[in-house]
């Protein structure tokens, strides 16, 4: 017999959104991990609001609502305001009931800068970190560093020269006609007026120079989850100087390795990570002149294994760029750019947590 098409919808409904959720969901193990996170980032949050005024959109569920718009790959925030309106495993994940009120998504974003005052992706990244040392999937012994470009949120149009007042276009103001060919163009001299702190970069020879930023990725040899993540202005000497930094606070007395690429075989890099007590497992840069490793290092069997295994921080950088969308900034100016890239590794290790628990043992 067939059925009739009705089209009233019905007024209340019985079922809440924790039932509606299959029990064996992928959100759900994260929903645990991030619960379990914002949890102990609750004294952060305390120091960051005042104890009087209007009530703001609780941090936890605003970092939930972030970090869906990283797993789904919801471009802006008036989208991920409009997924909140109608899609219930999006209000179940952030913490809305049904008949909850969805932010306006200027108010959202508003909120979402207060955060950038407490470093809070920062906090939760090393939460996230700790979540993995506790289940035992992090090695404290062999480790990689590399970095990435992140092409910022502005135009080559908007590169002038510092101090030069925009001349007026006879054609569309928003998008004027600009002939920059054959005039050299430096950061020293120029800077964008949609994005000043961005600076114009080119990763090898022969490529385009864009606007950009650099991030920087440390990553344990193990199961390829991130210890630490930053971003720096684009130069050509960023990469060095962020893994240093990074890498300092896990070398320990007894050595630990470092695995990277060929753009890090530089005496001065090598020799700083042996004065850390680092064993340097850099790929070996024979091109144009004498690489800074040698045969000391590179008889040995585990640099080898080192050369394999740092091709994992790829997948990092790939997940980033893809559905994490930072192969293009979607804001402007260092502090925001760092907030989005640490957080946004920050979602990429509980993703690997995630899966990493459902292998079989």
């Amino acid at each position: 017999m067939r059925g009739d098409d009705l089209q009233q919808a019905s007024l209340f409904s019985y079922i809440s959104p924790e039932e509606r959720v299959p029990q064996d969901h992928p959100l759900r193990p994260i929903r645990e991990m991030c619960d379990g996170a914002l949890e102990r980032l609750s004294p952060e949050f305390e120091r960051l609001y005042s104890r009087t005024g209007r009530p703001s959109i609780a941090p936890e569920k605003l970092l939930r609502a972030l970090l869906l718009q990283a797993l789904y790959t919801v471009r802006s925030e008036r989208l991920l305001m409009e997924q909140l309106n109608y899609n219930l495993l999006f209000r179940w994940f952030v913490g809305l009931g049904p008949d909850d009120a969805v932010w306006v998504p200027t108010v959202f974003t508003k909120n979402r800068d207060r955060l950038l005052e407490g470093d809070i992706a920062r906090l939760f990244f090393e939460e996230v970190v700790a979540e993995a040392i506790d289940r035992g999937l992090m090695s404290d012994e062999h480790f990689t560093v590399d970095g990435t470009l992140i092409e910022a949120w502005a135009g080559l149009k908007s590169f002038r020269r510092k101090g030069s007042k925009s001349a007026k276009s006879p054609d569309d103001p928003s998008n004027p006609t600009v002939n920059f060919h054959g005039e050299r163009r430096r950061n020293a001299t120029h800077a964008s007026t949609t994005d000043p702190q961005a600076l114009l970069y080119r990763k090898g020879a022969r490529r385009e120079a864009k606007l950009c930023y650099q991030g920087h990725v440390l990553m344990e040899n193990r199961h390829g989850l991130a210890v630490d993540g930053c971003l720096t202005p684009a130069n050509g000497y960023g990469e060095r100087a962020a893994a240093l930094e990074m890498v300092g606070p896990v070398a320990r007395p007894r050595r630990i390795t470092l695995a990277a690429d060929k753009g890090y075989d530089s005496r001065d890099f090598v020799g700083a990570l042996r004065l850390l007590q680092v064993t340097p497992h850099v790929a070996q840069n024979t091109a144009n002149r004498s690489s800074a490793i040698d045969g000391r290092t590179t008889s040995h069997a585990g640099y080898e294994v080192s050369q394999q295994k740092r091709k994992l921080v790829e997948e990092i950088f790939g997940w980033l760029k893809t559905t994490g969308m930072l192969r293009k900034a979607r804001h402007r100016g260092t502090d925001r750019v760092s907030w989005m890239f640490v957080f946004g590794v920050a979602v990429y290790n509980l993703i690997r947590i995630r899966n990493l628990a459902a292998q079989p043992t």
